[in-house]
């Protein structure tokens, strides 16, 4: 009965702790092609009975920091707060979600109570698709295209193609001068097995959009990859 009434107690008092709460935990933001940095602010009020330790709080990529308003760390009942968090857009593009995470009082180190994600919306100005494109050593070595898409407002010309690996060839073609391309990739040598990466240079008015990559890749099927060939 004692250890019964023990950990009733134990879980009464968790069930009573304190916590903060957040207007929202997911900011949304449509940042600029030519932005470098973006900041969301998260506000929030400790709306228990209880005050409320931050005891550490972080963010989980090296391109976001993560500062909380006064560098208050001790909230009151009633006490309100607010968290910012600033992305370094470097060159990323697209869709990018980056997350701080907030430890109060007893969470374990991997259990923060809180997580915050920072949703930026870059626009892509100069589109690659695929991305990757591979050969299966023994299989089809048929070249293969990697499509080239301008989305700005403003021509993008391609200017230059290079590649790490002599062992891949490339022809690109225009398909709308300052708007489409192709680049038709190749193996030379289907036999071994290989990494290339090529460097498209672009002439695009926002430098962080003025370079791209594509890879290609010679390789060996998975077990689960040759056992589905040999079915068809």
């Amino acid at each position: 009965m004692k250890t019964a009434f023990s950990i009733w107690l134990a879980t009464a008092a968790l069930l009573s702790a304190g916590t903060l709460t957040f207007d929202t935990a997911l900011k949304e933001i449509d940042a600029p092609a030519d932005a470098k940095t973006v900041a969301a602010e998260f506000p929030f009020t400790n709306k228990s009975k209880d005050t409320v330790t931050i005891k550490q709080y972080e963010s989980t990529c090296s391109c976001m920091s993560a500062k909380i308003k006064d560098g208050k760390l001790r909230y009151a009942p009633g006490e309100s707060g607010v968290v910012r968090a600033e992305f370094d857009m470097g060159n990323f593009s697209g869709d990018v979600d980056k997350v701080v995470a907030i430890w109060l009082g007893d969470d374990r180190a991997d259990n923060p109570s809180i997580r915050l994600t920072t949703r930026v919306h870059i626009p892509v100005l100069v589109s690659i698709e695929p991305k990757t494109v591979k050969w299966e050593i023994g299989g089809d070595a048929s070249p293969k295209t990697i499509k080239i898409t301008m989305n700005h407002d403003k021509p993008i010309h391609v200017l230059e193609v290079q590649c790490s690996n002599d062992n891949y060839g490339s022809e690109l073609k225009t398909i709308e001068k300052g708007k489409s391309y192709e680049l038709v990739v190749s193996v030379k040598d289907g036999t071994q097995p290989g990494l290339g990466i090529f460097t498209i240079t672009t002439d695009c008015d926002v430098p962080k959009h003025r370079s791209q990559q594509a890879f290609v890749v010679s390789r060996k099927p998975t077990p689960a990859e040759a056992a589905a060939a040999a079915t068809r």
